[in-house]
């Protein structure tokens, strides 16, 4: 089950962004996606999903906002190292 979430945008934000309303929902849909998930609050799979793209799609994307599709701390890091 799907739930439509509509808001209101300025038409200044449309043009500083030079888009059309459908194309600027897509990117925030994928922006709030990405932020959702560089905060551990989606996985990468679900993260697409409210993007509304294919997993590999949303890893592609992740580069264009400068996060990593690996989502661990370097302590985590360590520790894993040690452990095997």
């Amino acid at each position: 089950m799907a739930v439509q979430v509509t808001f209101d945008l300025p038409e200044e934000v449309l043009a500083a962004l030079h888009t059309v309303p459908q194309k600027a929902g897509q990117e925030i849909r994928l922006a709030a996606a990405v932020k959702y998930f560089e905060a551990g609050l989606l996985s990468q799979e679900k993260a697409a999903e409210v993007a509304g793209i294919g997993r590999a799609a949303f890893i592609d994307s992740l580069g264009r906002f400068g996060v990593s599709p690996f989502q661990i701390t370097a302590e985590e890091l360590k520790a894993e190292a040690h452990r095997g």
